[in-house]
């Protein structure tokens, strides 16, 4: 499992967010304060408060998740 802040400030970073977690193979959830939300749902992450860095959580290990943390290191924002 992995944590890392991520940002989704508009639309369109929704949309190429969504299509590359859609194609993962294990859970991957979205929170914002106190809110956690699907991070395959693109209603779901609409819901939350994409003003600021939400936290990106990756549920597994190994080579899926280096090769995950790839495809969205465009999203990472550091701490």
């Amino acid at each position: 499992m992995k944590k890392v802040k991520i940002d989704l400030g508009n639309m369109d970073k929704v949309k190429k967010f969504v299509d590359k977690t859609g194609k993962l193979d294990f859970d991957v959830d979205l929170t914002s304060d106190r809110y956690t939300v699907d991070g395959k749902s693109i209603m779901g992450i609409f819901s939350l408060d994409l003003s600021k860095p939400v936290e990106l959580t990756l549920d597994t290990e190994g080579p899926m998740l280096d090769q995950a943390i790839d495809d969205i290191q465009e999203f990472i924002v550091e701490d």
